[in-house]
């Protein structure tokens, strides 16, 4: 008895306590979310695993490029590049739709978008029947009405509302009232015409550039793409988008528009499929993700696959939307803007919403890199740590695929099927990739099916290129411009070194890569 006394006493002093079995529960989750899950193969896993551990990489993912890249810093960047460039766009914008008859479709879209309100369709609708002169004037006063650029009582009026109510959405008129001011100043001097209106315009048009040539190549940053459009296809497509945005408005005007029927049919349908209206309901969150999905589908100069656009659209448009209800909806700290700024406080609370707005845009962006790139940063450690004899290994294998192709005259290879036929890391092949393309062994071709997708292929003369010329090439890739006394104190450290590489470089047994 006493034996068995002694051996459960010793059972249970050996037995780990409630805070050691948590504490070795931590130490497994984080090897498995730094180590294990980076590991595993795809191919073993069943589908909702891999949904699942896809789905945690691409949030750690995220996490870790917004704090390596520095989004913060790259949403005040842009938010700064907004400010110069908003009243250029804005008026280039409104040009063009002055032009079609649909200023003040335009005027009162933005407003609703900006305001969260909504579109006053019966005017909309009687415009339709009323005579062309009554309808200008009726357009006009909707227009004036939904900004607050109205009869000096009503407008003193709104003011007075604004100014009690100190509401981030009397801030938002505040600013948009003198935003379209800009604008319509704006257009006024382009009017009179001469030299210092077309300079003007052009200069307008080159903000507009900049601003695009901006959000390009944040967008390029974060998809690690070194070379952006070239200057042809930046005025083509950036005008483009310019010509499309009118388009865009009347759309969502228009759908904003079927959520209040003026006509007979439409309530009757309404009222046989009262899902419909609920339907139109989530218009603003529908717009705010085409837009996003078709800014991250095709201003990034890489083919971006369309499922990965819209995961990251959809994200980045429900937090916009949440973030615009949260920032409407945010009467007692804006009371605070209005008590040290006074009439001023739109610009500050603007500059926060602008800065939000590029915060979550990148946001996305990261997203759709990471759900587009996730299998690139398998044995991502061990990529990171890889020696020096190993990355000189699968230098040679990936090169010598390379040359083969060529030799056998087969289409060249893609990235990912390099990766996938040599067996190399993804994100390992496009960093030895790029090597070789700096020291002139391969060099870029695009697919025949798609112009942005970049196969490989040798860059000089195969007969030329053996092993010790890769190895020779790598080895003088970089700089070499330093203060070292190599004919004094270390003559013989170089004199062995290089003596070493000749040994590699000059042996009998060189083979060319076409041989391998």
């Amino acid at each position: 008895m006493g034996k068995n006394g002694k051996n459960r006493y010793r059972y249970e002093e050996e037995e780990p306590g409630r805070l050691d079995r948590l504490r070795i529960k931590v130490k497994e989750v984080i090897k498995f979310l730094s180590y294990d899950i980076w590991r595993s193969n795809p191919e073993t896993l069943s589908n909702k695993k891999n949904i699942l551990y896809n789905a945690i990489k691409i949030v750690m993912l995220t996490v870790r490029n917004v704090q390596e890249l520095n989004i913060a810093a790259s949403s005040r960047s842009l938010t700064y590049r907004t400010l110069l460039s908003i009243v250029p766009l804005l008026a280039v914008i409104f040009a063009i739709a002055r032009g079609f008859g649909i200023e003040n479709i335009m005027e009162s879209s933005i407003f609703n978008l900006m305001t969260g309100e909504e579109v006053d369709t019966t005017r909309v609708v009687t415009e339709a029947v009323v005579p062309p002169d009554t309808a200008l004037v009726s357009m006009d006063v909707w227009s004036a009405e939904n900004s607050g650029r109205i009869a000096p009582a009503t407008a003193g009026e709104r003011g007075a509302q604004f100014q009690e109510e100190a509401t981030a959405e009397g801030r938002t008129r505040e600013f948009l009232d003198m935003l379209f001011q800009l604008i319509d100043n704006s257009l006024e001097e382009a009017k009179g015409g001469g030299v210092f209106a077309g300079v003007g315009i052009l200069l307008f048009l080159y903000t507009i550039l900049l601003l695009f040539n901006d959000i390009e190549n944040n967008l390029n940053k974060i998809w690690q793409v070194s070379k952006g459009r070239s200057i042809g296809r930046k005025v083509t497509d950036y005008t483009a988008m310019v010509l499309f945005i009118p388009i865009f408005f009347i759309l969502v005007n228009a759908l904003n528009i079927l959520s209040y029927p003026q006509n007979n049919t439409l309530k009757i349908i309404y009222i046989l499929y009262p899902f419909i209206p609920r339907l139109l309901n989530i218009i603003p969150f529908v717009v705010m993700i085409l837009i996003f999905t078709s800014v991250y589908k095709f201003l990034p100069n890489v083919k971006v696959k369309f499922q990965h656009a819209l995961l990251a659209g959809v994200l980045a448009g429900v937090a916009f939307q949440f973030f615009q209800m949260l920032y409407l909806s945010g009467q007692l700290w804006i009371t605070r803007y209005n008590a040290i700024y006074g009439t001023f406080a739109a610009i500050p609370l603007m500059l926060l919403w602008i800065q939000l707005s590029w915060f979550i845009t990148l946001i996305g962006a990261e997203v759709s890199y990471a759900a587009q790139n996730v299998r690139k940063f398998s044995f991502e450690k061990e990529t990171r740590n890889i020696s020096r004899r190993y990355r000189d290994f699968f230098t040679l294998m990936i090169a010598s695929v390379i040359i083969r192709r060529f030799a056998d005259e087969l289409p060249p290879y893609t990235a990912d099927q390099l990766s996938e036929k040599c067996k190399v890391p993804s994100r390992l092949t496009h960093d030895i990739l790029d090597v070789l393309m700096e020291v002139n062994i391969i060099s870029t071709t695009p697919i025949p099916e798609d112009e942005l997708v970049m196969a490989f292929q040798p860059a000089v003369d195969i007969n030329l290129i053996s092993v010790n010329y890769l190895m020779a090439k790598l080895d003088e890739k970089g700089s070499e411009d330093f203060m070292i006394d190599m004919e004094g104190e270390f003559h013989e450290h170089w004199k062995v070194l290089v003596n070493t590489r000749l040994c590699m470089y000059e042996n009998n047994s060189d083979l060319l890569l076409k041989d391998l």
